[in-house]
């Protein structure tokens, strides 16, 4: 790779993208041409993923100085780390996208909140909505329980509506 130096700027890089990231997804990315890679270096960038390649045991070194816990191993072959910085899924759907037409890439495992996650979970976190999507649903959901208390408590109010004006016309027959 290079010098020294050249090697613990790569690993402070790397554990700064580590700290900063929302989420990190890794991938095989043997058997990709420099024009393929290129062009999904391109197309993640547009979406705030940063791409890396580095030797796995750099990685090692970055996560472990990070205190992630868990990514040793998943770091085997040739991996390329998508550093997402705004979006969590961000990096994970792009790859996923990528793959459809380059099978080449293969998910090899990601990193969320310090901890390592399986291949798997890359796939599924590459499935996941948009937060704002996730958000409104939950919005959805913490919303229905308050519209159906409404709902109940407005029967007994109703019924004793009712019966008070029930109440009042009998008092006014009386009159």
């Amino acid at each position: 790779m290079g010098s020294r130096e050249e090697k613990e700027q790569t690993v402070a890089e790397v554990k700064d993208k580590l700290e900063r990231a929302k989420s990190v997804v890794l991938a095989d990315y043997r058997g990709l041409t420099v024009k393929e890679f290129t062009g999904l270096r391109a197309k993640l960038r547009k979406e705030n993923v940063d791409l890396q390649v580095m030797k796995n045991t750099l990685g090692k070194i970055a996560a472990d100085q990070a205190g992630v816990e868990g990514v040793d191993e998943y770091l085997t072959g040739t991996i390329v780390w998508a550093f997402s910085m705004k979006e969590p899924t961000a990096g994970a759907k792009l790859l996923k996208e990528f793959a459809k037409t380059q099978p080449k890439l293969v998910f090899r495992g990601g990193i969320l909140e310090k901890k390592a996650f399986s291949p798997q979970m890359a796939e599924a976190m590459a499935d996941l909505p948009p937060r704002e999507v996730l958000l409104g649903r939950v919005a959805g959901i913490l919303q229905a329980p308050i519209a159906g208390l409404a709902q109940v408590l407005k029967g007994p109010i109703n019924k004793f509506g009712y019966a008070l004006e029930d109440h009042r016309k009998s008092m006014e027959k009386l009159a």
